[in-house]
């Protein structure tokens, strides 16, 4: 249901405690006393049959005595009980439900077989519930503290959301220590209807909220966690910590890609697709936690280190260095004014040390120079305690020198009774303070990766020079063969055959079944070749000895025919040997790769790169990521191996077709998202011989699939379903796709080929370009959510335009439907350029962006219009859109109702 009605829960106007109680130590009591300490201003509702009042309030015997619907009901009673108050909430008109109870899955099936009764009864009303098993929500902005924890939490602007209630209670407390602030603090428990997914939605447009951390133990709904992720951390730090693994899917798998993916694995790639900052401790929780609730997120890695002591300047320096990141070069004005304070002794570089002598004064000013430098962007100040030096003092000179500067400063106080003032100091001022240079560097690296992370989100893909095309026919026809004759495993013919059908490349290939076979097929190919038993009960044909190289003759042939089936019958006496292939032996190659894809069964399809050969395993040299994949995400994945630096080019090595290998990546990428059925993909080895590469072992495992494409996937791919080529009602022959990341470029000269006027009207403002960050927001688009389609006019193929770089697509109009995360409701805009105005072809890319919004399940399209824009007042009236005038706003709103 996405954030459908969490209004209820966290903006509620009237609370029911359902259970509340007057005995001190009871939940229901903690409950009522929270909410009414909070200082909530709207109506509070303690609802127990058996008493008149509960804590000076007037009490009701059920939620449906009260007169009046409760927004949200905060329930304390035996889970058992609470089915049948889902129904009392829903015929009281309450839409909203914290379930604070436990007993359920966590307790065994009686347990799991309640909450399957309560998540029904729930979406059978449209009752958003939270938890069960959980602390209960915090939001201090709004004065409510529906928990039973201990006290309330400070106001700020961090989110924090976790499955643990035991980890939200050490939270607050740490929180009160370092006056760390939050927006909302959120205990979700079980997750039966409200899952990480919808609060990242919800949470990520609050404009109240300016960094989410989560504490995750087990995720639901993988695909609706990686929409709302990938959409809210493009503007909203999200760190989180995964507790456990996951269950591993299956035994070690058949296939080398299979034995080299592991789940932890896994969740990386997921939450590196995603924007996510993923840390691995406790202690880096707390610590970016306090960052992030005082500190805006540095945006370069530009720090200097201040330390009155050389030693903990150095472990600094160091822990900078195992994240791949210097101190910054001081510049030189910024070393003569430090110099003109300083005696001579000083480091005279960064590490800056100010040596153990230095007074409060000389803290001070020497702080106040690196917070005007222009160079530097993020400041670490490290005391340690000395006999002439005041740490106090230092902290109170200090914290009035920070404070009027908004740069990135956190401080480490080395020691223990000693600097505690100094410490209290720096929490008082909202400003950052750790107990180890460690700990202080480890989370600055933390959040200064969450901004390298964002703009490798929104780096622009380089456009292929030719489309790819693929047999998708052919394949489907080996893949349903397979199925039908109940064969997991794909013969390496059967395996080569699905490759090629999607333009991978490959080895020649014969079957052989007697030696005569093998002798013909051999000197047709050419010799020398290579032979390789063929079974689909044989995974690893290497542990078999099924594989002979560099067969120069018939004899060799005829011999090695004799000897693969031999070995392969002692190998497995079982298995069924469908004979011997024929091979081009490769002799020269320049490198052996591994490409491969394993269906997690929590993530979908995995694509895996790295090192091949034989000693795949042992190296295990290899990157994976979440498909779909374009050139970017390629690269990317390549160039997290270290064999990437080798096929650059290495010493008498030549450098390998990266354009080559790129594609052949995004063709399986293509692959594994069209078809659900492939469990496991192994290339291995993929030769790479100059500007040529062939997969001259391939090993396919299926099985039948219920989900269809590309529902399998975790991310929403291209909807290649979309295009299409349509006339407009003026006879003008258009092409409309869906737009692409690598669109980027053709937006930007749409964009430049506007009047003032078109730009007003599409964007409400005098845009004289389309700001950088601006611009992958508009072309990355995550069609799970979202639909945009753009028109290139042409006959058959897209109309170009002569430009520097040669020939290019022109795009003439823009379609957007812009999602609200309910899933339910859509904004509309629609841009055409200005000489293609009038020719229908903005009312026909809205039609058609309507027409799969119905499809969808959206319910309701709207949009604003400026009153001078008359023409889309008349394209919305004409078709069927109603209008509004909006007097707060001066706009014209448009909507339709869908169903």
């Amino acid at each position: 249901m996405s954030i459908y009605n969490l209004d209820k829960i966290f903006k509620p106007c009237s609370i029911a405690v359902i259970g509340a109680s007057e005995i001190k130590g009871k939940i229901g009591y903690a409950l009522l006393e929270n909410i009414l300490k909070a200082g909530f201003k709207g109506k509070i509702f303690p609802v127990n049959p058996n008493h008149e009042t509960i804590q000076n309030i007037p009490a009701f015997k059920s939620i449906t005595d009260i007169k009046e619907p409760a927004d949200l009901a905060v329930i304390a009673l035996p889970i058992s009980n609470v089915p049948d108050i889902i129904d009392q909430c829903a015929i009281a008109g309450t839409e909203g439900v914290i379930i604070i109870s436990a007993g359920g899955k966590e307790t065994g099936e009686d347990g799991k077989k309640i909450e399957r009764e309560i998540k029904k009864r729930a979406e059978k009303h449209r009752i958003r519930l939270i938890g069960p098993n959980c602390l209960g929500i915090i939001s201090p902005k709004q004065n409510i503290n529906a928990s039973f924890a201990h006290h309330s939490a400070l106001p700020g602007n961090l989110a924090f959301i976790s499955q643990s209630g035991a980890f939200c209670t050490s939270i607050l407390d740490m929180s009160f220590k370092k006056q760390m602030g939050f927006s909302y603090f959120v205990s979700i428990g079980s997750m039966i209807d409200v899952d990480f997914g919808d609060l990242i939605d919800y949470l990520g447009n609050d404009p109240d909220v300016s960094s989410i951390v989560l504490y995750i133990e087990a995720l639901s709904n993988f695909r609706k966690f990686m929409s709302a992720a990938r959409a809210v951390s493009r503007i909203k730090p999200i760190i989180a910590l995964k507790a456990g693994r996951s269950p591993a899917g299956a035994k070690a798998a058949a296939s080398h890609t299979g034995s080299l993916t592991g789940q932890d694995d896994v969740l990386d790639a997921a939450f590196m697709r995603a924007g996510i900052v993923r840390i691995d401790t406790i202690e880096e929780l707390f610590d970016c936690s306090e960052l992030l609730a005082k500190h805006p997120h540095p945006a370069k890695p530009h720090i200097a280190i201040i330390t009155n002591a050389g030693g903990p300047g150095v472990i600094a320096a160091d822990a900078l260095n195992i994240h791949g990141i210097e101190p910054v070069t001081l510049s030189e004005e910024t070393f003569n004014k430090i110099n003109d304070i300083l005696p001579s002794m000083w480091s005279r570089n960064n590490p800056i040390d100010i040596l153990g002598d230095a007074s409060p004064e000389i803290f001070s000013k020497v702080v106040d120079v690196c917070l005007k430098a222009k160079e530097i962007h993020a400041l670490l100040i490290i005391l340690s305690p000395q006999a002439i030096s005041d740490s106090s003092a230092v902290a109170e000179n200090l914290v009035k020198t920070i404070k009027k500067n908004p740069m990135t400063v956190f401080t480490v106080w080395l020691g223990g009774k000693e600097v505690e003032k100094g410490q209290a100091l720096f929490s008082e001022a909202g400003i950052p303070t750790y107990e180890t240079p460690e700990r202080a560097v480890n989370a600055f690296f933390r959040l200064y990766s969450y901004e390298r992370n964002l703009k490798m989100l929104q780096e622009i893909p380089p456009k292929s020079a030719t489309a790819m095309t693929f047999n998708k026919q052919a394949a489907k026809d080996i893949i349903n063969k397979a199925i039908k004759n109940n064969h997991q495993t794909l013969t390496e013919i059967e395996s080569k055959q699905l490759l090629d059908a999607y333009g991978i490349p490959v080895n020649r290939i014969e079957t052989a079944s007697t030696p005569k076979e093998a002798v013909k097929y051999a000197s047709i190919i050419g010799y020398p070749v290579a032979m390789k038993i063929l079974s689909r009960d044989i995974s690893h044909k290497t542990d078999a000895k099924g594989i002979h190289l560099n067969l120069r003759n018939d004899k060799d042939v005829e011999e090695s025919f004799e000897k693969l089936i031999k070995n392969a019958h002692e190998f497995n006496p079982d298995a069924v040997i469908l004979g011997v292939t024929v091979q081009k032996m490769i002799q020269q190659t320049d490198y052996e790769l591994l490409l491969g894809s394993k269906k997690d069964p929590y993530w979908g399809p995995v694509i895996l790169f790295g090192m091949g050969g034989f000693m795949a395993e042992i190296h295990k040299d290899k990157a994976i990521t979440l498909p779909p994949l374009n050139r970017l995400l390629a690269k990317r994945l390549m160039q997290n191996t270290r064999v990437y630096q080798v096929l650059k080019g290495y010493r008498n090595r030549p450098a390998a077709n990266l354009d080559l290998i790129e594609e052949i990546l995004i063709r399986l990428s293509q692959l594994v998202t069209d078809f659900s059925q492939l469990v496991e993909l192994d290339i291995n080895p993929l030769m790479v011989i100059e500007n040529k590469a062939y997969a001259v072992d391939a090993r396919v495992i299926i099985e039948p699939c219920d989900i269809l494409s590309p529902m399998h996937l975790a991310i929403s791919p291209y909807p290649n379903q979309y295009e299409m080529t349509t006339t407009t009602k003026t006879g003008l022959k258009i092409f409309v796709r869906p737009i692409k990341p690598e669109d980027a470029p053709l937006l930007v000269d749409l964009f430049n080929t506007l009047s003032p006027q078109t730009i007003y009207f599409r964007f409400f403002s005098p845009l004289k370009s389309i700001p950088p960050k601006l611009l992958p927001r508009l072309t990355q688009i995550d069609y799970d959510r979202d639909i945009v389609l753009i028109a290139v006019r042409n006959n058959n193929k897209p109309v170009c335009v002569r430009t520097r770089t040669g020939r290019k697509e022109e795009i003439l109009g823009i379609g957007r439907l812009m999602g609200d995360p309910d899933k339910e409701t859509a904004e509309f805009a629609i841009l055409v350029g200005d000489q293609w105005q009038g020719k229908g072809i903005g009312a026909k890319l809205l039609e058609l962006c309507l027409s799969i919004a119905k499809k969808r399940g959206f319910k309701c399209i709207r949009g604003n219009v400026l009153p001078e824009n008359k023409n889309m007042l008349a394209l919305g009236k004409k078709i069927g859109f109603i209008i509004k005038r909006n007097f707060e706003n001066h706009l014209f709103e448009l909507r339709i109702d869908l169903v």
